[in-house]
């Protein structure tokens, strides 16, 4: 969902702010017969002036067919009843019930947990844990089976030593003996988390579940966080079939030395870094903190540096060879800064059933819904296998008329429950007792009728909620109209797309490209007598023997089909045969030679399909809102729009 979360951001930046109604009857045009008002337009083109990076966005006349596509859109969407879609419908009802969190939680609840995990941020525990898995709805006797195995480890333990017994049980299938590192807030589930925490030094933790099973903690070590690093790196894989390049050690330590004779980090990164990422920006990386980085060994070297500027020694992680630089280094950030961050974490984790439990809470007092569950001894009675088997109904004589509780004047009857336990078997397992699961089911249905009552109340209540609730409810629309009439057409159009790449094949091309030779170096003597060298025909590896002397690196060379954006070249290189002349480029002398130049080359159709497919859509859409244009009479006020961009010029 994140994505489509993230498309219907980009398609909503020119929705309009639904239920907040302006009460001016100033039409600035209609479409059809649905009204949009001066004030409505106003409102949406001030809200994303600062979001919109394109400047013929902000002309109000540019703006303005934006904003009337997008009503077209909108008015297609409902005609062809993408609002009635039972998958819309659901994921709206998913949206409103996540945002209503932020409205109608129990705050209290929610800032104590946000400073019990800023607490927890400030501090890592280094630990290593046994677990013993088990299904969270394993029966009784499993689930005692696992609570006493692990309690025996935990005897054994204490005798024989945590890691010796973590060792010797581990199997990689059942029973996981791990040893964790060090970790701080939100890197572990919460029960995990929370158990770690309160676990001292040097102790083993009673047995405790999460949803993987039993497990026990040994806490090692607790310590103050390290912050957070800015570092930037060097690195250096090994290319098979390249004879320069090929041996990743040797070359990443002819880089280190080069830094020791004082060239520059950044132009080593951009000229031999193989991180294709950060090479461009001088090997630059995005801040980390503990824990975050996928190769432990790239941490604990980035994390040894102190002064800002310094280097370390090259060293080998699973990615390949690296030299770290550091940039900056962070303490945690105040309780302040980080609080918004904190409460969106969490409101994501396990957390969040604590929160909920608050607010179910809250709702059954404010409701004065009790919890007295009388009717559920009848309904466990009515559960037969065929519950296991999703296949269970509502038997003939069902009492569906009696009420199982209200919410203010709102009654929910034995027939509502009655439904929800069958659109809802599929969450049972054979392991739980009929009561078990009507229990469930019950404080399930019970919860989600509160919320759902204080949702359809909320929006009428508060007016932030009910703008928010509308754009998105309209982006989903808008979303579900593009991807099935645009996006979701490589199939159906694959023959007008081909016949949209031969009229247009001129567009689509590989660049001019060479095949050279760069050699790099910070004196501009040496990179004279490397060329020297070269029109003499000299191999490479001579050349660097007869340059690279008492352990110093003055050249280094780079070999690749390079194009005129290819970090080794220089900006203002002219494609040419044989050995050029010498640029400077990077803080360093270079010459390349060019052993070959490859013209600029037509892609064929499959080399080109991405680039096709989009512009193709672009075109597509554009004629499809002609159609709309024809479909839907659009009328703009002249006056009004002359009011617009009057008022909008006195802003």
């Amino acid at each position: 969902m994140k994505l489509k979360c993230f498309s219907v951001f980009l398609l909503t930046l020119f929705l309009l702010e639904g239920q907040a109604q302006s009460k001016s009857k100033d039409v600035l045009f209609t479409v059809d017969k649905d009204t949009i008002y001066i004030s409505e337009f106003i409102r949406v083109y001030n809200k994303n002036l600062d979001l919109v990076q394109d400047e013929s966005q902000k002309d109000v006349d540019a703006y303005l067919n934006m904003f009337i596509n997008y009503k077209l859109k909108l008015k297609e969407a409902k005609s062809l009843g993408f609002d009635k879609k039972p998958s819309y419908i659901r994921e709206l009802a998913t949206y409103k019930q996540q945002l209503a969190q932020n409205f109608i939680t129990d705050s209290k609840v929610t800032d104590a947990l946000v400073e019990e995990a800023y607490d927890r941020v400030l501090n890592e525990v280094e630990a290593s844990h046994i677990l013993i898995r088990v299904d969270q709805n394993a029966n009784p006797q499993d689930t005692l089976d696992a609570y006493n195995a692990v309690l025996k480890f935990r005897e054994r333990a204490l005798k024989e030593g945590f890691e010796t017994v973590r060792k010797e049980v581990h199997n990689g299938q059942t029973i996981f003996g791990e040893d964790l590192g060090y970790f701080s807030g939100f890197k572990m589930v919460y029960p995990f988390e929370t158990v770690a925490y309160n676990t001292n030094i040097g102790e083993i933790s009673q047995p405790f579940r999460t949803q993987f099973g039993y497990h026990i903690v040994y806490v090692k070590n607790k310590r103050k966080s390290r912050g957070e690093l800015t570092v930037a790196h060097i690195m250096v894989v090994d290319k098979k079939g390249d004879s320069i390049a090929g041996n990743s050690e040797i070359r990443i330590q002819d880089i280190y030395k080069k830094l020791n004779q004082g060239e520059d980090f950044e132009a080593l990164a951009k000229q031999f870094s193989d991180d294709t990422n950060s090479a461009s920006k001088g090997g630059l990386l995005s801040p980390f903190t503990s824990g975050q980085l996928s190769s432990q060994e790239f941490e604990e070297v980035a994390f040894t540096l102190d002064d800002i500027g310094e280097v370390s020694k090259p060293f080998k992680s699973n990615f390949g060879w690296h030299i770290v630089r550091l940039y900056d280094k962070k303490p945690v950030e105040s309780f302040q800064d980080l609080k918004p961050q904190l409460e969106a974490q969490v409101k994501r984790d396990d957390r969040s059933k604590i929160i909920d439990k608050a607010l179910h809470d809250k709702l059954k007092a404010k409701y004065l819904v009790d919890n007295h569950q009388p009717a559920l001894a009848y309904f466990a009675s009515l559960l037969n296998e065929n519950y296991f088997k999703r296949s269970w109904q509502l038997p003939l004589d069902f009492e569906g008329d009696k009420i199982v509780f209200k919410i203010k004047n709102k009654p929910f009857t034995y027939k509502d429950f009655g439904n929800y336990l069958v659109k809802n078997q599929s969450n049972a397992s054979i392991k739980e007792t009929y009561t078990d699961i009507v229990t469930k089911a019950y404080d399930s249905f019970l919860n989600t009728s509160l919320v759902e009552y204080q949702e359809a109340n909320l929006e009428n209540e508060n007016e932030d909620f009910a703008n928010i609730v509308s754009e998105y409810r309209d982006g989903l629309l808008l979303f579900d109209l593009m991807e099935n009439v645009i996006w979701s057409t490589t199939t159906s159009d694959s023959l007008e797309i081909q016949k949209f790449y031969e009229s247009h094949k001129d567009n689509y091309f590989f660049p001019e490209r060479v095949d050279a030779v760069v050699a790099s170096s910070a004196k501009q003597n040496v990179i004279k007598k490397v060329a020297e060298l070269l029109n003499s025909n000299m191999d490479l590896e001579n050349i660097k023997k007869l340059v690279n002397t008492n352990g110093e690196v003055q050249v280094f060379f780079t070999s690749d089909i390079m194009d005129a954006s290819h970090q080794a070249l220089p900006t203002d290189f002219e494609f040419k045969k044989g050995i050029s002349k010498t640029y400077k480029h990077h803080d360093a002398f270079v010459i390349v030679q060019v052993k070959d130049i490859m013209p600029k080359k037509l892609k064929t159709f499959e080399e080109a399909r991405g680039e096709v497919l989009s512009d193709y859509q672009v075109v597509k859409e554009n004629k499809w809102l002609e159609e709309l244009k024809t479909k839907y009479k659009v009328e703009v006020n002249q006056e009004s729009l002359s009011k617009v961009k009057s008022q909008i010029k006195n802003q």
